[in-house]
């Protein structure tokens, strides 16, 4: 049977189409004048079609690239919390899960007590993801944790790449969805870092530790089920989207060059929304930011979500003066809402690649692997990530990069609340936030400079 009016209306390529638009607004370069010029150095056309694919040959590469990305719905709601004081920061954590969280991330000082940080969440139901101060003490760390939880574990260490040993890894053998090995993009995305850029760092960094790994006896085989992905996501909502789609991709090739048997095992993906397209003059509009953010990082195939409150830029911790209690704990209900409301709203738990098959995605994702995988090889024969840092490399690449972002605002792109419809908002007080691990790297806000 044919499709209902199948022969009411003519067939028509893109050539007719743009023709009818030119028709239309009596001019020859409406279409041009569309082209979107990324920062990574390709340029996206505003319209793209099956013929499209076909002619760039992406068409032939969309099968690894969908064959890639994540098959099951859905994603764990984690909230973030810097642990200060166990008793009262436990009933908090317990609170939010029993108000939307699905798992934890929780940001630890040198000593803490995981007895009382952990009474009453079971780490085999309830994966925990833990940032701690020092990671070369990831070892010790676990030591103590399974003294309190002596049992299979689930979620893991977040942690920049680098920061493990394999003794950490070994101690979790018994333990499979406890993964203590993190490459992460944090450092990168927040000097300033464009999209292939830190993707490329991110997998150059990672290349570093598994070369550390499997220096100290653990095999690839062991690595890649043990690895965590932690990426920012920040509010270019389509790049953002094919970025992580990317990695999927990069991820995979990246395995194979270890060993052809590894490739076909899933990557796993926490990520984070972004502080560095955060305001503090305006921190309301900061909601605006998350949402698109956090939606992005979910049609992107993320595995764990965690969104940021609006205030965590102006570096108050909870019973500071700047802000209330209230204030805080409306804030972090709002963040952990927004996951929330992704899923029991917009139904996104429902698909498991939604942007699967969007000429538009897949051609922005086929140009983020085509660039991202050409500076991940330029980096590799440096002689690896650390070398490429200390020479400056990496430093220079990202300077250019935010530098560009800079310039895009200074001549008219828009940080809303910032640079243009700001209303007015509460004086608050700010604090400085704390500087990368990296030391060459700066912790930067793009809406700092202009408040």
């Amino acid at each position: 049977m044919e499709p209902l009016f199948s022969n009411s209306f003519p067939t028509a390529d893109k050539r007719a189409w743009l023709a009818q638009v030119q028709k239309e607004l009596k001019n020859e370069l409406t279409y041009e004048n569309l082209y979107w010029h990324t920062e990574e150095g390709f340029t996206m056309e505003p319209y793209y079609t099956a013929d499209d694919l076909a002619a760039s040959g992406i068409h032939k590469t969309l099968t690894i690239s969908q064959d890639s990305q994540k098959q099951v719905p859905g994603w764990l709601n984690a909230p973030h919390r810097r642990i200060s004081d166990e008793k009262t920061d436990n009933l908090h954590l317990r609170d939010a899960l029993t108000r939307g969280a699905d798992a934890l991330v929780v940001s630890l000082p040198a000593q803490t007590d995981l007895s009382r940080l952990l009474n009453g969440i079971k780490l085999s139901q309830t994966p925990v993801y833990f940032r701690i101060n020092e990671p070369a003490t990831a070892a010790d760390f676990l030591q103590s944790l399974k003294t309190v939880a002596p049992y299979q574990l689930k979620g893991g260490l977040l942690m920049e790449a680098g920061g493990t040993t394999a003794e950490a890894t070994r101690l979790t053998t018994d333990s499979p969805l406890f993964r203590t090995i993190c490459g992460s993009s944090h450092a990168f995305h927040n000097a300033g870092a464009n999209a292939t850029q830190e993707l490329a760092f991110t997998l150059a960094s990672l290349a570093d530790t598994y070369d550390q790994l499997t220096n100290e006896g653990l095999t690839i085989d062991q690595l890649i089920p043990k690895t965590l992905l932690s990426i920012s996501i920040g509010t270019s909502y389509f790049l953002e989207i094919a970025k992580l789609r990317a990695l999927r991709v990069l991820l995979k090739r990246f395995g194979s060059a270890y060993s052809p048997m590894v490739s076909h095992q899933a990557s796993f993906i926490h990520c984070q929304t972004s502080t560095f397209y955060d305001a503090t003059a305006t921190p309301y509009t900061n909601l605006l930011r998350a949402t698109t953010e956090a939606m992005a990082a979910v049609i992107g195939g993320c595995d764990v979500l965690t969104v940021h409150p609006y205030d965590t830029v102006l570096g108050n911790p909870p019973g500071s003066s700047a802000l209330s209690a209230t204030d805080h704990d409306f804030a972090d209900r709002i963040a952990r809402n927004v996951s929330v409301l992704l899923k029991e709203e917009s139904y996104l738990d429902k698909v498991a690649d939604p942007s699967a098959g969007s000429y538009y995605i897949e051609t922005l994702t086929s140009h983020l692997v085509d660039t991202t995988w050409t500076l991940f090889l330029d980096v590799e024969k440096r002689g690896g990530f650390a070398r490429a840092l200390a020479d400056g490399f990496v430093h220079q690449e990202i300077a250019r990069a935010y530098q560009a972002k800079l310039d895009a605002v200074r001549t008219g792109k828009v940080l809303v609340g910032v640079t243009r419809f700001r209303f007015d908002e509460p004086s608050i007080q700010t604090h400085k936030v704390s500087k990368n691990h990296m030391g060459l790297l700066a912790d930067r806000r793009l809406a700092g400079e202009f408040e």
